[in-house]
């Protein structure tokens, strides 16, 4: 198990660095510093010299990979991608384009509002979403299979920028049960996260009831759930210690995606309910076009992704040890 882990541990490090030189050339080869400078400046300001200004003043005026001005090992750390690009591996995210403030301290300041808003959800919808799906797959075919189908459909096809505002008007306008928004630290966080999780958690059921009846189906049709009816083992025992543990693959594999929307927020709840975390920190720096905190979020949402995909497969090779045999 722990040889399996290190190799796992070992292909990440050649990833990563794949994906830092990736979002380097998608934000500094495709789209250069003298571009950056130019839409911060605007039309009015695009004069050579202020465009060299601006660059200098948020460290763009160096070369990107080779400097041949600098001497010794500065031909290589004396350059953009070092500078802007590399040091993000080790947790140097720099300093935002627009205001100067540190991209690092913001993340850390803003992690835990999306942590407190996006656990609960991810939690609850997962809970939900696999009671549901194996409820209604050993109902295949019944009149409570087809409703709730239909209603996966239907909460589905709704946008989640409803369930906002229908959960805003009717909860915190009507009702006046919690705010409409905003978010505070300490005992009356919990006023703040009600209705948001609420509204996250009811967006998330449909498609995940759906795809996990699916996976559930297909394991309650197999010999061995047929063997453990006929020697008398109760359903729920054959539901949950077997047919449970045999679709847990396909189901981790969505981990992935949940770690990343576990970490970086929910940006549209975020936004509207006005809660300070990493999605409206997204949001915010992409309307002002701050493209140091939009290039740090891509790169850390690259990170959590394949951190998840480690995560999935450790917990593969724990679920099914012909895995890591293999």
């Amino acid at each position: 198990m722990l040889a399996y882990i290190i190799r796992r541990l070992l292909y990440v490090v050649p990833t990563l660095l794949g994906v830092n030189i990736l979002v380097f050339v998608l934000f500094f080869m495709v789209n250069t510093p003298d571009d950056m400078a130019r839409q911060a400046l605007g039309e009015k300001n695009m004069d050579p010299l202020q465009v060299e200004r601006w660059k200098e003043a948020h460290g763009y005026e160096v070369p990107l990979f080779w400097n041949g001005e600098a001497k010794g090992v500065q031909c290589l750390t004396k350059t953009i991608f070092f500078r802007k690009s590399l040091a993000m591996l080790w947790g140097n995210f720099g300093h935002s384009d627009m205001t100067q403030e540190s991209i690092g301290g913001e993340i850390r300041r803003r992690a835990l509002p999306s942590l407190c808003v996006s656990t609960p959800i991810f939690l609850a919808t997962l809970l939900i979403n696999i009671i549901l799906a194996m409820i209604v797959a050993t109902k295949r075919g019944s009149v409570s299979d087809m409703v709730t189908q239909f209603l996966c459909v239907a909460l589905m096809s709704i946008s989640g920028l409803i369930y906002i505002i229908a959960g805003q008007y009717f909860f915190a306008k009507l009702l006046r049960w919690t705010p409409v928004s905003g978010f505070l630290q300490g005992m009356d966080m919990w006023k703040f996260l009600v209705l948001p999780i609420l509204v996250g958690t009811v967006s998330g059921i449909g498609g995940g009831v759906r795809l996990y009846r699916t996976l559930f189906l297909e394991e309650i049709n197999r010999d061995y759930v047929r063997t453990a009816r006929a020697k008398g083992l109760p359903e729920s025992q054959i539901l949950f210690l077997h047919v449970l543990k045999n679709a847990m693959i396909p189901i981790l594999t969505n981990v992935p995606l949940q770690l990343l929307t576990l970490m970086m927020g929910n940006m549209l709840l975020e936004n509207f309910f006005s809660i300070p975390g990493l999605g409206g920190y997204t949001i915010t720096a992409l309307g002002a076009q701050d493209f140091a905190i939009v290039r740090a979020m891509v790169f850390l949402g690259s990170v959590l992704y394949i951190i998840g995909l480690l995560l999935a497969d450790i917990c593969y090779s724990i679920v099914d040890p012909r895995i890591r045999l293999g």
